[in-house]
């Protein structure tokens, strides 16, 4: 009864059956009540999204599973101290064994999410070396600042270790004919799914014959106190590594969806129309790569009915006859058997290979953009194959490169192609949203966050793209209501807070947009628009050492900006630093070369520095470029009025008002057009 009703709850938690695996699991602990059963209906709940239950559940149990799982339950309810005091002694116990890599990575989270950067970059570090294909752990390190380029992760010396988890010691089990054939259960491969039924039918198995699975790390099921492995006689935590299609996966199991951004997301898959194939053809140069997937369980599958068929036949050939005729068949049949077997390996070490090629791409190519080397991001990324470029997440990559080099166009793009492979995934929809926001797009970005909603209403990315599309439309109160939901559903979601305080700035509510931006660099430092926000409002304040100190700050994370350049510029231009203003406003026209904010500063700049006529030379390349911006006029009528140019002076001055500047600007070009007829002698006498 007890194995009937584990097998069914682990059916239940695989189909996602969730109601249905708490109710049997219930009845499973009323009748066999075990810290195992325990564990088995923790895990029902934190699948089911009830990390409270699994927490009053798992309290004060000893098992390293029981303490990993109240660990996992504590993240969700953000008790980061509880959850710290009991990995601590886990991680110290399993450090160098391939199921610790999945504690280094909740230390990691956990030092991130308590603003201990560097303690958080060395334990996802640590989940690197343990499993190399724990793609997650990499991703935050990129976020962090803190990744090396990805062959040191993902290069050739991380290969054997994978393919000693795959394959196992193949040169004790790799014997040609001739030699003796004692196969031990120490030799074996063992390729096993560890539900709790198996691990109860297989009490008397050695610890190392039951303790991985197939992705040669163990998993959180099953029998604790049968698990003793290298990290001695203590009872070792059996967790799961991630596979490298997860970019925040699950941690130790794939039972229910889990809303938690700090835990999971989920990938995408193809659905293109014939409309956009000669588009998609023009956007990514195919390249054709034939790199074979791995299908793990399969091969392994075949591995160990190979090698078990190949013995069986050897054995019972053998005492059939002893005549050399026989002798002979019973050899080949054993050679053949093997042959098929080390081909088998073969290709499975083939697959390992290129899947650690394929990872150095997406891995240099993700680090490029973490750092906001966009430009060099969309290189590494056109190496690719046209099916890895083609999916939802490659694409997502490729629109953030192009919105962080302000190519609004191609993001869109980019975006809408991602949008089309994945139409049930929220993933990066809050910055597709954004780009839309920029190219005004109000029907497009009204029926996204129609389609969001529809697709979960409860995730940050949904009210995101709520409140750009109420910003849109000036409605400024609801927008902000809409951000702040999404603060209410993940406080710890950065771009959410930022946003809010863009809103603030813009209903002219400083401190309290000081405030969100202060909270968004709470959550990550990182957030170079929330520094970028705070140098605005203390510009708009006129405290320009505050000022500078905030855009440096910006500069720093993302030094490819040519916004940031700008108000940087401005800056030092309002501290008289103007030759300092000038060499970063030249940085920016550099870096941008379409952006006209850039070109006018150095205007500026050089009337200050009394260089009138290279001033000239930009406003009229602008004025070509921007004809209907009342600021270029203006300037080049005070450029003119200095060079006692009166008639062209009082030309572009007309030219400013009909173009309907602000009421500023308005008071500004009245008073210079008023003291055109006053000589400058007299005006300065005056």
């Amino acid at each position: 009864m007890e194995a009937l009703l584990s097998n069914y709850v682990e059916k239940s938690l695989n189909q996602y059956m969730l109601r249905n695996a708490v109710f049997l699991c219930e009845r499973l602990l009323a009748e066999f009540p075990s810290e195992v059963n325990l564990q088995l209906l923790a895990r029902c709940y934190l699948a089911k999204n009830q990390p409270h239950s699994a927490y009053y559940i798992l309290k004060g149990m000893e098992m390293a599973q029981s303490r990993y799982l109240f660990a996992i339950a504590c993240l969700e309810m953000d008790l980061f101290s509880e959850a710290e005091a009991v990995l601590l002694p886990i991680e110290h116990l399993c450090s160098e064994v391939p199921n610790g890599a999945a504690v280094q990575y909740l230390l990691g989270i956990i030092y991130r999410d308590t603003a201990r950067m560097k303690r958080s970059a060395e334990h996802f570090r640590k989940a690197l070396s343990i499993d190399p294909l724990f793609w997650a752990a990499y991703e935050e390190l990129c976020m962090l600042g803190e990744a090396e380029e990805a062959a040191v992760y993902f290069g050739d010396a991380a290969i054997p270790c994978v393919q000693e988890h795959y394959l196992g010691n193949t040169s004790s089990c790799l014997l040609i004919g001739g030699t003796n054939h004692s196969f031990g259960s120490s030799q074996r491969f063992v390729f096993e799914d560890l539900s709790l039924s198996h691990l109860q039918q297989k009490e008397q198995k050695k610890p190392r014959d039951i303790s991985q699975n197939n992705h040669g790390g163990p998993i959180l099921t099953g029998a604790v106190e049968q698990i003793t492995n290298s990290c001695g006689n203590t009872s070792s935590l059996s967790t799961p590594s991630p596979v490298p299609t997860q970019i925040r996966g699950s941690l130790f199991f794939d039972s229910g969806l889990r809303r938690s951004a700090r835990l999971a997301t989920p990938m995408r898959s193809l659905n293109t129309s014939k409309g956009s194939e000669n588009k998609e053809r023009s956007f990514h140069a195919s390249t054709k790569l034939n790199s074979e997937t791995c299908s793990s369980t399969a091969h392994q599958g075949k591995l160990l009915e190979t090698y078990e068929v190949a013995v069986s036949e050897f054995e019972a050939t053998s005492s059939l006859s002893s005549t050399a005729d026989v002798k002979s068949i019973q050899h080949e049949i054993v050679n053949t058997k093997l042959r098929n077997f080390i081909a088998d390996a073969a290709t499975i070490k083939s697959g390992i290979s290129d899947t650690f090629k394929l990872l150095r791409i997406l891995g240099e190519g993700y680090r490029h953009l973490c750092m906001f080397r966009c430009k060099e991001a969309l290189i590494v990324y056109q190496k690719l194959s046209s099916k890895q470029y083609n999916t939802s997440w490659v694409l997502s990559q490729v629109g953030k490169a192009y919105f962080e080099l302000v190519d609004y166009l191609n993001a869109d793009y980019a975006f809408s192609l991602a949008h089309q492979i994945s139409p049930y995934s929220v993933e990066e929809m809050d910055i597709y949203s954004t780009v839309l926001y920029h190219l005004k797009e109000e029907m497009k970005l009204k029926y996204l966050a129609q389609e969001l909603i529809l697709v979960d209403r409860f995730a940050p990315q949904t009210w995101c793209a709520i409140g750009n599309c109420y910003s849109l439309q000036k409605d400024h109160e609801t927008a902000l209501k809409s951000f702040q939901r999404a603060v209410q559903l993940d406080s710890r979601f950065a771009y959410a807070h930022t946003l809010s305080g863009h809103e603030y700035v813009i209903m002219e509510d400083y401190s309290l947009g000081a405030e969100c931006y202060q909270k968004s660099l709470n959550v990550d430092p990182r957030q170079y628009k929330s520094w970028y926000g705070l140098g605005v409002i203390y510009l708009h304040k006129e405290k320009f050492e505050f000022a500078e100190h905030h855009f440096r700050q910006a500069y720093q994370i993302n030094p490819f900006s040519s916004v940031i350049m700008f108000y940087l510029g401005t800056t030092l231009e309002a501290l008289k630093r103007s030759g300092e203003a000038l060499e970063m406003v030249e940085k920016a026209i550099v870096m941008d070369n379409k952006n006209p904010l850039p070109k006018y500063s150095k205007a500026k700049l050089l009337v200050t520095l009394g260089k009138l006529n290279e001033a000239l030379e930009i406003l009229e390349e602008l004025k070509e470029c921007t004809p209907r911006e009342s600021s270029i006029y203006s300037l080049m009528g005070e450029i003119y009025k200095q060079h006692k140019k009166y008639d062209k002076a009082m030309l572009h001055f007309g030219l400013a008002l009909d173009l309907k500047p602000s009421l500023v600007d308005v008071a500004k070009i009245k008073a210079a057009i008023g003291k055109l007829v006053i000589p400058d002698e007299i005006e300065d006498n005056l």
